[in-house]
């Protein structure tokens, strides 16, 4: 992991099991607790905001979504009215 200056501090209670477990692993990956736990809880936010940031398609996928760019667009009627009323942030 790069250094960087740690700032910010993040408190959390957990049981005496819970605990253990983190001292076990951190132990085991020859870390401190707190470097065990925060590689961990990064290492998973990366992974839950992943899909957020890219995706993967195979052949058959990448050709149905091009093709729904390159779509015409539909018709949106209830979307046409709306952009033709007034503005509730325009001056009356």
């Amino acid at each position: 992991m790069a250094t960087t200056t740690r700032t910010e501090k993040l408190d959390l209670r957990l049981s005496k099991q819970a605990k253990q477990v983190l001292r076990s692993a951190a132990a085991a990956a020859n870390r401190s607790v707190s470097e065990f736990v925060l590689e961990s809880a990064l290492s998973r936010a990366e992974e839950t905001l992943a899909d957020r940031c890219s995706f993967q398609l195979d052949g058959q996928q990448w050709t149905l979504f091009m093709e729904a760019l390159d779509a015409s667009p539909r018709e949106l009627p209830r979307l046409k009215k709306l952009f033709q009323e007034k503005s509730i942030f325009e001056n009356e």
